[in-house]
C-alpha cells in the first residue's frame, strides 16, 4: 500500500515537473520572446511581408507572447554578407538574427548545426501540405533547414504604353517578344528607332545561360564548374552578345525598375517579384511625366518545345537557440505565415507564388483573388508557364554564390567593353556587320579566358 502511494506521488511530481518544463519551453503572454528578423521582401518599397508580420504580432503573436521584430529589409546579397560577418565575428558586424530569409547557399555560411531543423517541429502531416518540389530544396541530407514561404520564377516585363507607340510606327508585333531570337531582333529595331535607347535589361545572365543550355540539351554547370567551352553555350552567347554589342541591352549594374522610371529601358527580364517595383508613371529628361500600362509575359523561349524557366526565391531560416521558447516561437510564426490565407495575403502582394498546394490551387483557380489588378497579367503569365514550361531549381554547389556573382560581372564587363569598341570602330568608318561579328567572337573568347583563369 505504501509502495502504491509512493508511486502515485512520484508520478504526480514527475508530471508536474514535465508540465513546468513544457510551459517554460513555450512562449506565452507571461513568458514572452522577441525574434529579430532580416528579410528581402520589399527593400525598395513598402514591404508586403512587414504588413503580414504586423498582423501576426497583433493576433497569434500577442496571444502567445511572440513578437517578430524586423531589423532589416534588404537584398539577398546584403544578407549573405551580413550573415558571413556575423558568423565570423567581424568587427562592427550585426548580431546574428533569430530569423532570416535567404537562398540555400547561406546554410554553409552560418553552419548547418547552428540552424533550426524545421522537421523537428513541423509534423509530417503539416509538411505534406507544402509543394513537394519547393520543400525539397530546403533539405540538407535529412534536415529541413530552409522552409519555403514564397517562391518566384522569371518573366518578361514590358512598358506597354511605349512599346505600342514603337509598334504602331514600325509594325513590330508583341508576339516578337515571345522567343529570344525574335526578341533580340526587336531590341535592335528599337535601338535604331529610338536613336540609340536601350530596350531592355536582363537581370540574371547566369539564369539565362542555365535555361538556354538546357534548351539546347547541354548543362551550364557540371561538378560545380561552368561549362562555357562548348557549342551549347556558344549558341546562346552569340545572339545575346551581338544584341548587347549593337547597343539595345542595358549593361550597367542596378535595379531595372529605376531605369523604367527614367525611360532608359522599356522592358526587363527578371524575377516575378519585380512586379512589386514596376512604376505606373515615367519621367522624361525634360521633367515631363506620363502614366504607363505595364504587361507581364512568360519567360522568352529558346527552342521550340523546350520552354523552361528557373524557380527561385529563398526560404525562411531560424538560428537554433538554447532557449527552447525561441525555437517554438519560430515554429509558430513559420506555421502561421504558411497557412493558406496568410500565405496568399503575403505572396499576391509581392509577386510571388504560394508554397502550399491548397494556396496554389486557390490562386490559379481564380486569379481575381489578387486584389491589385496590375498584377493580374503577372499571374496569367505564371499560370501559362505552370502549364507549359519545365521549371528548374538552380544547382547548389560549393562557391555557387561567388561563381554566380563573378559570371554576372564578367558578362557585363566584357559586353560593355565590346559595345564601346563597336561604337568607336563604326564611327571610324569600319563596316558595322563585320565589326559586330568579330567583337561577338572575341567577347566569347574573352569571357572564356576570364572564367577559366
Amino acid at each position: 500500500m505504501k509502495r502504491t502511494i509512493l508511486n502515485i506521488l512520484l508520478t504526480t511530481i514527475l508530471l508536474l515537473f514535465c508540465s513546468g518544463c513544457a510551459q517554460k519551453s513555450m512562449p506565452n503572454a507571461e513568458n514572452p520572446v522577441t525574434l529579430n528578423m532580416w528579410h528581402v521582401y520589399g527593400s525598395q518599397t513598402v514591404s508586403p511581408l512587414n504588413n503580414v508580420i504586423d498582423e501576426f504580432n497583433n493576433t497569434v503573436g500577442k496571444e502567445n507572447g511572440i513578437t517578430i521584430n524586423v531589423v532589416s529589409v534588404t537584398s539577398s546579397s546584403a544578407i549573405d554578407k551580413a550573415l558571413y560577418a556575423s558568423a565570423n565575428g567581424e568587427p562592427g558586424a550585426e548580431d546574428m538574427p533569430d530569423l532570416f530569409t535567404a537562398y540555400p547557399r547561406v546554410a554553409e555560411i552560418v553552419g548547418y548545426d547552428n540552424l533550426l531543423c524545421w522537421n523537428q517541429y513541423f509534423t509530417e502531416e503539416e509538411l505534406a501540405k507544402f509543394n513537394e518540389e519547393f520543400l525539397s530544396e530546403g533539405y540538407y541530407d535529412e534536415k529541413l533547414l530552409m522552409l519555403p514561404i514564397a517562391k518566384s520564377s522569371e518573366a518578361f516585363f514590358l512598358n506597354k504604353t511605349l512599346f505600342d507607340r514603337f509598334s504602331e510606327e514600325t509594325g513590330v508585333s508583341i508576339d516578337s517578344l515571345k522567343t529570344f531570337n525574335s526578341l533580340f531582333e526587336t531590341v535592335n529595331r528599337y535601338y535604331d528607332w529610338s536613336d540609340g535607347q536601350c530596350f531592355m535589361q536582363i537581370n540574371d545572365y547566369y539564369n539565362y545561360a542555365y535555361i538556354g543550355m538546357k534548351a539546347y540539351g547541354s548543362e551550364f554547370i557540371e561538378d560545380g564548374k561552368l561549362q562555357l567551352n562548348n557549342e551549347g553555350f556558344k549558341k546562346i552567347w552569340m545572339p545575346l552578345a551581338k544584341t548587347a554589342i549593337y547597343g539595345g541591352i542595358f549593361l550597367d549594374d542596378g535595379y531595372a525598375a529605376s531605369r523604367w522610371k527614367t525611360v532608359e529601358i522599356i522592358s526587363n527580364i527578371g524575377s516575378t517579384a519585380d512586379v512589386l517595383y514596376q512604376p505606373n508613371q515615367v519621367i522624361y529628361a525634360d521633367n515631363s511625366t506620363e502614366e504607363i500600362t505595364t504587361l507581364t509575359m512568360p519567360y522568352p523561349t529558346f527552342v521550340e518545345n523546350t520552354a523552361g524557366a528557373v524557380y527561385r526565391g529563398g526560404g525562411l531560416f531560424a538560428v537554433k537557440s538554447e532557449d527552447e521558447r525561441k525555437n517554438n516561437a519560430a515554429y509558430l510564426f513559420a506555421k502561421w505565415i504558411t497557412q493558406e490565407q496568410h500565405n496568399l495575403d503575403f505572396v499576391t502582394n509581392a509577386g510571388y507564388l504560394p508554397v502550399t498546394d491548397e494556396a496554389f490551387d486557390s490562386l490559379f483557380n481564380d486569379i481575381n483573388i489578387v486584389e491589385n489588378k496590375d498584377y493580374h497579367s503577372l499571374y496569367q503569365a505564371a499560370n501559362t508557364m505552370i502549364q507549359d514550361y519545365t521549371f528548374y531549381a538552380l544547382p547548389l554547389y560549393d562557391g555557387a554564390s561567388n561563381t554566380q556573382l563573378s559570371f554576372e560581372n564578367n558578362v557585363k564587363a566584357v559586353l560593355k567593353s565590346a559595345h564601346n569598341q563597336y561604337l568607336r570602330r563604326i564611327d571610324a568608318g569600319e563596316t558595322p556587320s563585320v565589326v559586330l561579328n568579330e567583337l561577338a567572337e572575341s567577347s566569347y573568347n574573352e569571357l572564356l579566358s576570364l572564367v577559366t583563369e
